[in-house]
């Protein structure tokens, strides 16, 4: 760990006691942390346009046009300062109830396209999906806490959505 303000961590006696030391040196510090949270859920979608022929679709999209499904991860980041009690940015079982109203009841399972009301103009692409992952997270968590969300489509792709620092 970093000095801050030229105070300097003293580790003397046990690694226990050292340890200890560096807890309450760094309490009120201010340091701010980042903490990740991964879920995984699955969904089936195609990539379509409304305003499109059948024929454009499958020319503009080609194979993603079909229906088709993902097996998703989801990394979500969050960032503060940990409480000076719990040591946490925030209660993970609180981070789990979020995801699994925010993200897991609405997606899991579901058809993108037949089952959600946020592809009915745009394709759910993983930039768009990311999109309204983000949004809905914003909405759902405390202010200024989300640091950014991460969907991986697969092994090969992933988009991340990052909120500026305030």
């Amino acid at each position: 760990m970093a000095a801050r303000a030229g105070r300097a961590l003293v580790a003397t006696g046990s690694p226990g006691c050292a340890r200890l030391l560096e807890l309450q040196e760094y309490q009120g510090v201010g340091e701010l942390v980042r903490v990740t949270r991964a879920i995984e859920f699955s969904t089936s979608l195609r990539y379509w346009t409304s305003g499109l022929s059948d024929a454009e679709n499958r020319e503009r999209f080609g194979l993603e046009a079909e229906r088709h499904g993902h097996n998703y991860r989801l990394e979500v980041t969050l960032r503060g300062d940990p409480d000076p009690v719990t040591g946490m940015v925030i209660n993970l079982s609180e981070l789990k109830d979020v995801l699994e109203r925010e993200i897991m009841a609405r997606f899991d399972h579901k058809d993108l396209n037949d089952d959600t009301p946020y592809f009915e103009k745009t394709p759910p692409t993983p930039e768009n999906f990311a999109i309204v992952i983000h949004q809905l997270l914003v909405e759902a968590l405390p202010a200024d806490m989300l640091d950014r969300i991460r969907l991986h489509q697969d092994a090969r792709l992933f988009v991340d959505v990052v909120e500026p620092l305030v």
